[in-house]
């Protein structure tokens, strides 16, 4: 099982890198993020591999806490690797793990893959197994995110803003914030 990677990029696509390592050359899929380093920069990822009657499959993750977080994700029923990646795409891990102790299904049911019965068991499999982990607090990534939809923003880039934000700070600053990124796009 191959369970981390270090290299240089190849080649990138809309959802995948090529990872040159020691000559050989691994297909693995990636959050957006990670998708921003430039051809020809070395990379460190963390990796998952699937092996399926369909052929096998790497995900890349930026972290071992990440991918810690990611196989979670997938130890619930409904959720694979390509959804639990999308939905670690959509949102900043922490993010997630909030909505996740505030039973907060709708941020899910956004993020492309994910139902309602989906999001619902999400919560209810893991919300014992990350409740201890996190603290509750009154900011909520989701409150952000219909905020500026409503200012007629694209869901792309707010996932995108989102995931550049300080979630420690206050929601109005955290807003405010945004709105600077989103202003310079």
């Amino acid at each position: 099982m191959i369970a981390y990677l270090q290299g240089k990029i190849l080649e990138k696509t809309i959802n995948f890198i090529i990872l040159e390592n020691q000559g050989l050359g691994y297909k693995i899929f990636v959050t957006p993020e990670t998708l921003e380093a430039q051809i020809g920069s070395e990379l460190k990822l963390y990796t998952y591999q699937k092996i399926s009657d369909d052929g096998q499959s790497l995900y890349g993750l930026p972290d071992f806490a990440s991918l810690q977080f990611f196989e979670m994700l997938i130890s619930v029923s409904g959720v694979g690797p390509k959804v639990a990646l999308g939905i670690l795409s959509a949102a900043k891990k922490d993010v997630i793990e909030q909505a996740i102790a505030n039973a907060d299904s709708e941020i899910f049911t956004r993020m492309s893959g994910v139902g309602k019965k989906t999001a619902e068991r999400i919560i209810l499999e893991l919300k014992n197994k990350i409740g201890s982990l996190i603290t509750t607090s009154n900011n909520s990534g989701s409150d952000i995110f219909d905020a500026l939809v409503s200012l007629g923003y694209k869901n792309i880039e707010v996932r995108e803003t989102l995931q550049k934000l300080d979630n420690t700070l206050p929601m109005e600053q955290q807003l405010k914030e945004a709105l600077k990124l989103l202003s310079k796009k």
